[in-house]
Formats: structure tokens, C-alpha cells, sequence
């Protein structure tokens, strides 16, 4: 495992933050998280998944993070909380907090606003004119920031991000490395067969802690703003159009693409590679499974999965096919009942 610089916590320590309790030893020392596999000296563990409940008996642990409800099959000093994920989370921020950030402006970055003395800009950085960044904000190598971008204290943008004109980022926000935040949205208007570009004047507003992963764009809205809700996680690799408002508190995985216009509830989560199609709403609260395709709105909360399941490629290609003839089946089958119900009344 990696070091972490020194900092070690007890037990005790963590339940304070927490709010947790602690069976066992308070005064157990902790330096590293690890999995329950592999965890030994000074490491803690957790149990969120109940199939690995197993490798309780058999964990090097020096503590371990586990709910209410399974507080006595570990037997060694332990902290009990209801969210023993989340526990872990907060547990591992502490102890690998990132290296601070040295204020100040590099040589070799291009500076046409007024920052605080608290950012630091990396090299090779553009900052274009009317910026405004708060305090302790830490732009890294490379990153272009537009004109009249604003910035929120305390937000970690990565190598290479650019974000276009007239775009706000909240408050403690991480985007990583590719990410473009405030391209052109796709909209063209067809002329005689060409396509007349529609400017786009919106812009994209993203709220406080938000996390956009790499390489994932986010297009500025056509009239309206695109919209990213507080709190909102998104992973690499993601499309979001023009004009979809995001509900705080949504997640967003890898790969998935959402058209124009989509609005997210509050507290949706999107799985990997879901596509979902332009104008539509999304109920607060709902799931798509990965690989979905959605082209209705959903209005209640719920998990909805349009996967067709992976199967051995001729079993696979005999279900499609039959899939394909079933709109025949159902026109034919509708003839068979309204010819029974015909005999039947006949026979009556």
C-alpha cells in the first residue's frame, strides 16, 4: 500500500468524525484503508457488500468499518455505523488528502483577468478577459479558460480542461483532465439540403460539488443554459447536450450519452453506456441500467432496464429473430381471437 504521509488516526478518532461506534480497542491506530483480502498493520477495511461477508473471518484488518446488523461476526476493534461505504469514503479522504496546492501564477501561463493571490495557475495556462476565480481555486497545466468564465473557491480543475466563454463552475468542483465544459451544441437547420449552423448563446452552469470525470463534454445551451445541478457526479467520457438540465445530486457513468433538452429529477443515476434520447424527462429518482436505451419520458421513480441480455451469439441472433416476428405473430393472433370470439357467439 501506498504511504500517506504520516497521518495516522485511531480508532476513537475516526468515530468522533463519524459519529459512529467503536467495539473494541478506541485507541487502535490507523494509517491505510485496504479491502478485507488484503488489509494487515495499521489498515482498515469495510464490509458494504454482504458476499464478502465471508472474509471477515480470515482479514488481517486492524479495524473494520461494518453496519449494525453484522457488528458481531468480526470479532477485532471495529467501527459500527449504518453507511459503512460511505465511512470509508470519508475515512480515505483523510488519510490521502491531496498535496497542497502552492498559490501562485506560473511564468509560462497567459493572465488577462484579476485572480486572487490564493489560486494557483500551472503552466502553459490561458486565462482569458472578466475571469473570476475565488479563492483557492487551482487551475493545472495547460486548462484554457475562456473570457468571462466564473470559478468557484476551492474548485481543481485538472491538465488540458478548457471551458469556453461565459461558463460558471460552483463552488469546490473537480473536473478532470479533457474535459471541455461549454462546446457549440449540435444544432444545424436544414436548407436545400445543407445545414445552416443555429448559434448557441447559452451557456453552461454547473453548481457546487460537482465532479466531471475525463474527457467528458458538456454543451452549452442553444437559447436556454445547460444546467448541472449541485452535487451532481459524472464520470468519463460522458455526452451531455445542449439544454438538459441535470437534478442535484444525480450520477452520471461512463460513456453514457444524453441528446438535447433532457431534464434529469433530482437524485437520477445513469448507468454506463445508456443513451438517452433528445426532449425527455426523467422522474427524481431514477435508475437506468447500463447499455439502456431510452426514448420515452419516465414519470415515476424506478428502475428501468432496456438491455437485451448477453447470450452465445446463434442463441442470441434466434431470440432477435424472433423478436423481429413479433409484430406478425400479434396481427395473426389478433385475427385467431377475433375469429373465436365469432365462433363462439355463433355457437351461443
Amino acid at each position: 500500500m501506498p504511504e500517506t504521509g504520516g497521518i495516522v488516526l485511531t480508532l476513537a478518532e475516526i468515530a468522533a468524525r463519524l459519529g459512529g461506534d467503536v467495539l473494541g480497542d478506541g485507541t487502535t491506530q490507523i494509517r491505510r484503508v485496504a479491502t478485507l483480502a488484503s488489509a494487515g498493520e495499521g489498515e482498515i477495511a469495510f464490509l458494504a457488500n454482504p458476499k464478502y461477508r465471508s472474509q471477515l473471518a480470515t482479514t488481517g484488518a486492524a479495524a473494520v468499518i461494518l453496519a449494525p446488523k453484522v457488528a458481531e461476526a468480526f470479532a477485532g476493534p471495529r467501527l459500527v455505523i449504518a453507511n459503512p461505504y460511505a465511512a470509508y469514503a470519508r475515512v480515505a479522504a483523510w488519510l490521502n488528502p491531496l498535496p497542497a496546492a502552492v498559490p501562485g501564477v506560473h511564468s509560462s501561463a497567459v493572465v488577462e483577468s484579476v485572480v486572487p493571490a490564493s489560486v494557483s495557475i500551472g503552466p502553459g495556462v490561458s486565462i482569458g478577459r472578466n475571469v473570476r476565480l475565488g479563492e483557492g481555486v487551482v487551475i493545472r497545466a495547460g486548462c484554457i479558460i475562456d473570457d468571462e468564465v466564473e470559478i468557484g473557491a476551492g474548485s481543481l480543475l485538472y491538465p488540458r480542461v478548457s471551458v469556453y466563454r461565459g461558463c460558471r463552475i460552483g463552488e469546490r468542483a473537480i473536473v478532470h483532465s479533457g474535459a471541455v465544459i461549454g462546446a457549440d451544441g449540435f444544432g444545424f437547420a436544414p436548407d436545400a439540403g445543407t445545414w445552416v449552423k443555429i448559434p448557441q448563446v447559452g451557456i453552461v452552469a454547473i453548481g457546487n460539488d460537482v465532479e466531471i470525470g475525463a474527457n467528458t463534454t458538456v454543451d452549452r445551451g442553444a437559447l436556454d443554459d445547460t444546467v448541472i445541478g449541485d452535487g451532481c457526479k459524472i464520470d468519463n467520457q460522458v455526452q451531455i447536450a445542449h439544454n438538459c438540465r441535470i437534478g442535484a445530486h444525480s450520477v452520471i457513468a461512463g460513456c453514457a450519452g444524453i441528446a438535447g433538452s433532457v431534464t434529469l429529477g433530482e437524485g437520477c443515476i445513469i448507468g454506463g453506456a445508456a443513451m438517452l434520447a433528445g426532449h425527455l424527462s426523467l422522474a427524481p429518482g431514477t435508475t437506468v441500467s447500463g447499455g439502456s436505451f431510452v426514448t420515452k419520458s419516465i414519470k415515476e421513480p424506478g428502475v428501468y432496464t432496456s438491455l437485451f441480455p448477453l447470450d452465445e451469439h446463434d442463441d442470441w441472433a434466434r431470440n432477435a429473430s424472433l423478436v423481429r416476428r413479433l409484430p406478425r405473430l400479434a396481427e395473426r393472433l389478433a385475427v385467431i381471437e377475433k375469429q373465436l370470439k365469432a365462433d363462439t357467439a355463433s355457437a351461443e
